[in-house]
């Protein structure tokens, strides 16, 4: 197996996006598989690791990135060194980001031979899910989309009527604790005025409606962060749609940050069978 770690994608006048890529040395023409992180995560949290080495090992190229304002660097891809970067990034520069990987992908002689550029597959996981049903729903190079425990709104968690939010836009940032890294972790006012000004094209609702291409839905039906009726929501919205409630899953499939087992919890196991099972049936 193929693994490179930590590759840097630079562009001027932009921060860099650091990424992994996984697949079979001895296979070519895999269906592409690019798997976008969610709120507060990153490429290396938990078990994604082992996520990429099985779809690997089952003949996918897998290509998993940090967004480049989710406060993680290329020295430090893990945790949250640059919290102005975080607190600077939106919804705007989360889906520049996966078109600068997928034109990197795409466009880099590495992967000629690997990929079938007609097999290009989205993976979101919670916020991410969100920004890959929009991406999807804009770019015909995107042959399916896959959300595990996916958002289905974005306008509702800002709470636009409550005192939390006018303080937020009084103030200009508001703070939110990291849990593991117990960082207070900013988010400034631009993070709502770039969704304002951008809000028809981030109705994920419309984008899930106007799809065009065969979408998976996977929701753990014990989760608690998003919970499963966002996956609800997101599968009645489609008649092409499909859904999998995957029963005592938590928001991360029961698995957590350090993962340090050698194998997958029995959840995200089902959940990748059940993905690539959904992409071979296209």
């Amino acid at each position: 197996m193929k693994i490179v770690k930590n590759f840097v994608l630079d562009q001027k006048d932009s921060k860099p996006i650091i990424l992994d890529y996984y697949y079979d040395e001895l296979s070519n023409k895999m269906p592409l598989i690019i798997f976008c992180h969610g709120y507060k995560g990153f490429k290396d949290w938990g078990a994604w690791d082992l996520v990429a080495e099985e779809f690997a090992n089952n003949n996918f190229v897998f290509v998993k990135f940090n967004f480049s304002h989710n406060g993680g660097t290329a020295k430090n891809p893990i945790d949250f060194p640059d919290l102005d970067a975080f607190g600077n990034n939106n919804f705007s520069l989360e889906l520049n980001d996966l078109d600068r990987v997928i034109e990197f992908v795409l466009n880099e002689k590495t992967f000629s031979e690997k990929i079938d550029y007609k097999k290009l597959y989205l993976i979101g996981h919670s916020r991410g899910g969100g920004i890959c049903a929009i991406k999807a729903s804009e770019d015909l190079r995107i042959k399916g989309l896959i959300t595990w425990a996916g958002v289905s709104d974005f306008k509702s968690r800002f709470n636009e009527n409550s005192d939390e939010f006018e303080k937020w836009k009084s103030k200009g940032v508001k703070y939110v604790e990291n849990g593991r890294t117990k960082q207070l972790m900013p988010h400034y006012f631009q993070f709502y005025l770039d969704f304002k000004k951008n809000e028809k094209r981030f109705n994920i609702k419309s984008c899930v409606e106007n799809l065009m291409i065969p979408y998976l839905v996977i929701h753990g039906d014990k989760d608690i962060s998003v919970k499963k009726e966002e996956g609800l929501s997101l599968f009645s919205w489609n008649k092409n749609n499909s859904i999998s409630i995957i029963q005592g899953s938590n928001h991360t499939f029961e698995t957590k940050h350090p993962w340090k087992e050698k194998h997958l919890s029995q959840e995200l196991k089902k959940v990748i069978m059940e993905t690539i099972s959904f992409i071979n049936s296209i």
